[in-house]
């Protein structure tokens, strides 16, 4: 089967951890990649909320094609596009809200990511977190609809409307060496059911990682489980992502 392979970073290829400069990437992962990657001549990516610049560093020293704040930047052989925090002046103005109303809020994290803006409440209270909640959904209908907000896991992020993994998935397709291939995406959150359904809707197979109801097609248990499938296809195994148990 001769797949397009889109992976999700955080829960995916890496388990979440309690901040996100705090994510751990096993040892030898960014080798099983890469051998994967030339096995699929090419035809993998990372598509992340997280900037391309972050998964680099995580990565090091690969440079695979990326999509990054969930398609607002795309990066494909090398070129890089999309992502500048000066094309968004009202987002700007928002963060700076977001960071000033969440100071007395403890444990709760804005991160900063130029052309979005994520605020995480892993590690506040229950009372903390809902407030942290409605600053970031306060901040979005701000907003309008130029933006969208995106609920996952003790996360809300705001980024421009237009940008989903969807269409960041969808343009990589039309390009080689993607073009002609079936994409398979493998993701974990709330944020890549979007995905999930444009990919299934294009022919491809989505995989959930985790529990929770779901628009793919097939699951797998957890980062572990993803890790030993991408090392056991980087290997020279069958790559038959519809063999992967139902979701």
């Amino acid at each position: 089967m001769d797949i397009a392979l889109f992976l999700d970073f955080d829960g995916t290829l890496a388990e979440i951890a309690p901040r996100p400069d705090a994510v751990q990437v096993e040892p030898g992962l960014v080798e099983t990649l890469e051998r994967l990657r030339g096995r699929l001549d090419g035809a993998l990516a990372i598509v992340t909320g997280r900037p391309v610049s972050v998964i680099d560093g995580f990565l090091a020293p690969a440079r695979l094609d990326a999509a990054g704040l969930h398609g607002v930047e795309r990066r494909i052989a090398g070129a890089i596009s999309g992502g500048r925090a000066e094309d968004h002046p009202d987002l700007r103005r928002q963060v700076e809200r977001l960071h000033a109303e969440s100071a007395a809020l403890a444990n709760v994290l804005i991160e900063d990511k130029g052309a979005s803006v994520a605020v995480h409440w892993r590690l506040a209270s229950p009372d903390d977190a809902g407030r942290a909640e409605a600053l970031v959904k306060a901040a979005a209908e701000t907003l309008g609809g130029a933006y969208r907000l995106q609920l996952g896991k003790a996360v809300g992020e705001i980024v421009p409307a237009q940008a989903t993994k969807a269409h960041a998935i969808r343009a990589f397709m039309e390009q080689a060496p993607y073009a002609g291939r079936i994409p398979v995406f493998l993701g974990d959150d709330r944020t890549d059911e979007i995905a999930f359904a444009s990919v299934t809707e294009d022919g491809g197979v989505a995989v959930r990682v985790g529990d929770g109801e779901t628009a793919a097609s097939r699951r797998l248990p957890d980062p572990a489980a993803v890790r030993a499938l991408l090392r056991a296809w980087a290997e020279g195994g069958a790559i038959d992502p519809e063999a992967l148990p139902p979701a």
